[in-house]
């Protein structure tokens, strides 16, 4: 069953494929797509960018996809409130789950996606505070539809990346957090 949603999914294929449509189904659990930059004459960079579901019912799987992540794209719909308040509980999953080996942060950043849409329902000034209080560095009102900043927010994203690129290339440069211990069920069946 397709969908008229213009979120995550939207946003990636139009970073990775310059295309856009407003028909997408549902993404259960992830998806992933490829995006080749020449950055400079001497630097190619190959970009695995995971489309990861936004649906409650899916963030347990979350610890599997974050798995040899460098940085996130957290996007929320800037004409629902609802969307925005979720990027809390998205911003503290991730941070649970990955650190840089120096225990700081992977580079996130924001976007608040739709802004082709008249009258947004989140203002900026309340997007920015969230930033500031989250220890966010960059944050951009995009719109998949019109390819707005999109191509500009990756940028900040990969520039930030680059940074944090330690001995032995940027995939040694992050870990996962050490996992909580899984309890047991009782009784005869446990998984």
């Amino acid at each position: 069953m397709a969908s008229v949603r213009r979120g995550k999914t939207a946003l990636v294929r139009r970073y990775t494929e310059g295309r856009f449509t407003s028909n997408y189904k549902i993404t259960i659990g992830a998806d992933f797509a490829i995006k080749s930059l020449e950055w400079d004459p001497h630097t190619k960079i190959n970009m695995q960018l995971w489309d990861i579901a936004g649906h409650e019912r899916f963030g347990y799987m979350t610890r599997v996809y974050y798995k040899y992540a460098v940085a996130a794209a957290l996007v929320f719909d800037i004409s629902r409130i609802a969307t925005f308040h979720s990027i809390k509980k998205w911003l503290n999953d991730l941070r649970e789950k990955v650190t840089l080996p120096d225990g700081s942060n992977i580079p996130v950043v924001l976007l608040a996606n739709k802004c082709d849409i008249p009258c947004p329902v989140v203002p900026t000034e309340q997007i920015a505070k969230f930033c500031k209080e989250n220890n966010i560095g960059g944050w951009y009102i995009t719109s998949a539809k019109e390819n707005t900043n999109i191509d500009v927010a990756m940028r900040y994203l990969v520039e930030n990346v680059l940074k944090t690129k330690i001995d032995g290339g940027i995939r040694d440069s992050v870990r996962l957090r050490d996992r909580p211990p899984i309890r047991e069920k009782s009784g005869c069946c446990k998984s």
